[in-house]
């Protein structure tokens, strides 16, 4: 029996604290993500159909410009940033499933008061940045993919269909495990174009037979 591939980190433990730190600290609007929302975040532009420029998703993120100490900082931020989501890319790319910030199980509690729920509100709040490209083509199929996404975020608690598809604890606890592997699928749905079939060679039509005089 083939042994499950362990998932590939994003950044490393010690990169992931200076992000938490800054993005914790009082240079960043009240708004911003916290880091487990913007590892979501960055992960969605990763999957995302086509490019949003840095400018713009920056702007999102931080809700406005941080107040960086200096130009050196800027660039390791964003630096930072732009790894992860590169990471991102480069995984999914090989068919590796990310690592996610959080341990893959609820503990009982409702999504939406833990990081599960805050990542995949991060997650939703990158879809929304460019939400017609994601559903314009195939609105049906992308909606099915994307609904673990929104229900475990807590985005979308009013929606009727929401509970009923939630159901039990159980079922929530099989749609946190499956992230990793929901991630990877949205990722081979919007940026790995279905193989097309090879033509069928040409059939030879028989030689026609002279016709007798």
């Amino acid at each position: 029996m083939a042994e499950t591939s362990q998932p590939t980190p994003l950044l490393d433990d010690d990169a992931l604290d200076h992000l938490d730190d800054f993005l914790e600290s009082d240079r960043v609007n009240a708004d911003t993500l916290d880091l487990v929302g913007t590892h979501g975040f960055l992960v969605a532009l990763a999957i995302a159909p086509r490019e949003i420029e840095p400018t713009v998703w920056v702007g999102e993120l931080f809700q406005g410009e941080p107040a960086f100490a200096d130009d050196d900082e800027r660039r390791e931020i964003l630096g930072l940033l732009e790894l992860l989501k590169n990471n991102a890319i480069n995984a999914l790319e090989q068919g590796q499933l990310p690592e996610l910030p959080f341990d893959l199980e609820l503990g009982g509690m409702a999504p939406e008061e833990t990081p599960i729920g805050d990542w995949c509100a991060g997650f939703m709040e990158g879809v929304f940045l460019d939400e017609t490209a994601w559903f314009e083509n195939d609105e049906e199929n992308a909606a099915t993919l994307l609904l673990p996404f929104m229900a475990l975020s807590g985005l979308f608690e009013d929606e009727p269909d929401m509970s009923d598809f939630l159901g039990d604890t159980m079922q929530q606890e099989r749609l946190v495990r499956q992230l990793p592997e929901l991630t990877l699928d949205l990722y081979l749905h919007y940026r790995v174009p279905p193989e097309k079939p090879k033509p069928s060679p040409r059939k030879k039509k028989p030689a026609g037979r002279k016709r007798a005089r």
